[in-house]
C-alpha cells in the first residue's frame, strides 16, 4: 500500500469532556488536561512542512468535547495555522460536540470560521438520556436541544450523529418523527461500539444484524416518503459507492497511513484510527510514533514500530480481501474494530462491520435490485 497525501489531521484540544456517556470510548474524559500553544505550533510547522501535504485537508477538533475550551483559544489555533501554512494550502476544519454548551458567541465564531458542526444527539429524551448523561446522572436532552435551536437561529449548517443501541433499533418511526419535527436534515448512525474503555455493546447479541438490516429498511422508506427531507449519510453514501465506483475500494481512510494523523494535548503522534490515540496494548506498548514536540513528523513513517503496525494492518487488510464479498465497499475494515474486538489487526469480521457496512449494504442492494427489475 503506497502512502497517501494527509486528509484528516486530528487534534485532540482536551481529553476532557462535561459529560459521562456510558459507551464513551475515552478512557481519560475526566482530565482537564489541555494542548499547549507550543505543541499546537510545533504540530501546525510539521503539518505544513510535511511531504504528505499535498492538498486540502481538515482538522478534526476531537478526543474530548471541543467546547469546553474557550472561542479565544481556537482562534489563537487558527491564527497559528494562518501563519504556518505559507503555501496557502486549503484547510477546513470541524467540531463534533455533545451540543450543551453552544451559545450564541459560538455561533458567531463557528460562521466567520466556516467550521464544520455536527451534534450528538441519540434521538427523543427517553432514548438520549438512557444513555447521554451528565457527569451527575442527570439527561442532557434539554441542553442538546437548546444547542441545536441556537445553531439554528443563527443559520449555522450541521448534522447529527445518533449512536444506535438495541433499544433504538426497535423504534425508526419515533427517531424519524424526532428529526423531522426539529429541522434536523442530515443525519449519521454509529452502531454502539466496543471499543476503547466500552468493552460492551448492546448489540453484541445475536439477531443484531436482522434488526440493523429492518431498521434501516424502515427508515429508508419513510424517507423517501418525506420527500428526501432527511439526509442519511450511511445510505446515501453506500449508494454513491455503488452507483459511481468503476472499482472497489481498496483500503480505507482510517486503514492507509498517512491518511489521517492524529495528535494528543500532549503533542503525541498516531495515524489511523483515532480511537486508537492513548490506548495502551500488550502488543505495541501503545500506539504512539512519536511526539511533534521532538520528533519529525515525515520520519516516523519510517521506525520499526510503524512498520510493525502497518504490516499488521496490511495483513489483515489482505485477510478481508480474499474472504469477505464486502470487501469492495468498505476496503478492510477499522483498525480501532478488529483489535478491540478481535484482539489483532491481523483479522477481519468485526461486530461493527456485520452492523455497519454489511446490514446496510444489503439494505441498499435490494432497493438497488428492485428499481432495476431484478427483483
Amino acid at each position: 500500500m503506497q502512502d497517501q497525501h494527509l486528509e484528516l489531521l486530528v487534534v485532540q484540544p482536551t481529553p476532557f469532556c462535561n459529560l459521562d456517556c456510558d459507551y464513551c470510548y475515552l478512557a481519560q474524559r475526566s482530565s482537564t488536561a489541555r494542548i499547549s500553544r507550543e505543541v499546537l505550533a510545533r504540530t501546525f510547522e510539521q503539518v505544513f512542512a510535511s511531504r504528505h501535504v499535498r492538498d486540502a485537508f481538515t482538522v478534526v477538533w476531537h478526543a474530548g468535547e471541543p467546547m469546553v475550551l474557550p472561542i479565544g483559544f481556537y482562534e489563537d489555533a487558527f491564527a497559528l495555522i494562518r501563519e504556518h501554512n505559507t503555501a496557502g494550502v486549503e484547510v477546513s476544519h470541524s467540531f463534533q460536540t455533545n451540543g450543551t454548551l453552544i451559545t450564541p458567541a459560538w455561533c458567531d465564531f463557528l460562521d466567520r470560521e466556516r467550521v464544520r458542526i455536527g451534534v450528538s444527539v441519540d434521538g427523543p429524551a427517553f432514548l438520549n438520556d438512557a444513555r447521554r448523561k451528565t457527569r451527575r446522572g442527570e439527561g442532557t436532552h434539554e441542553r442538546v436541544m437548546r444547542g441545536i435551536r441556537c445553531l439554528q437561529d443563527h443559520g449555522i449548517d450541521f448534522h447529527v450523529i445518533s449512536v444506535l443501541t438495541e433499544a433504538s433499533l426497535e423504534l425508526p418511526d419515533e427517531l424519524f418523527r424526532f428529526y423531522v419535527e426539529n429541522g434536523i436534515t442530515r443525519v449519521g448512525f454509529n452502531i454502539e461500539e466496543i471499543e476503547g474503555v466500552n468493552s460492551a455493546s448492546t448489540l453484541a447479541t445475536g439477531g443484531a444484524k436482522e434488526k440493523v438490516r429492518s431498521f434501516m429498511t424502515r427508515f429508508l422508506d419513510l424517507a423517501e416518503r418525506s420527500g428526501g427531507r432527511l439526509h442519511v449519510r450511511e445510505i446515501h453514501g453506500l449508494q454513491g459507492l455503488i452507483a459511481h465506483s468503476r472499482q472497489p475500494m481498496e483500503g480505507n481512510q482510517e486503514n492507509t497511513p498517512w491518511s489521517i494523523v492524529n495528535v494528543d494535548w500532549a503533542g503525541n503522534i498516531s495515524m489511523f484510527s483515532p480511537e486508537l490515540l492513548g490506548v495502551r496494548s500488550e502488543l505495541y506498548g501503545d500506539f504512539f510514533l512519536g511526539n511533534v514536540l521532538r520528533d519529525d513528523l515525515d520520519a516516523i513513517g519510517h521506525t520499526p514500530k510503524f512498520e510493525r503496525i502497518q504490516g499488521d494492518i496490511e495483513a489483515g487488510i489482505a485477510l478481508c480481501r480474499e474472504s469477505c464479498e464486502y470487501f469492495g465497499l468498505c476496503g478492510g475494515g477499522s483498525p480501532s474494530n478488529k483489535y478491540f474486538e478481535n484482539k489483532s489487526f491481523r483479522s477481519t469480521e468485526t461486530m461493527h462491520c456485520q452492523l455497519s457496512r454489511q446490514a446496510i449494504a444489503d439494505v441498499v442492494l435490494e432497493r438497488l435490485e428492485v428499481s432495476l427489475g431484478l427483483r
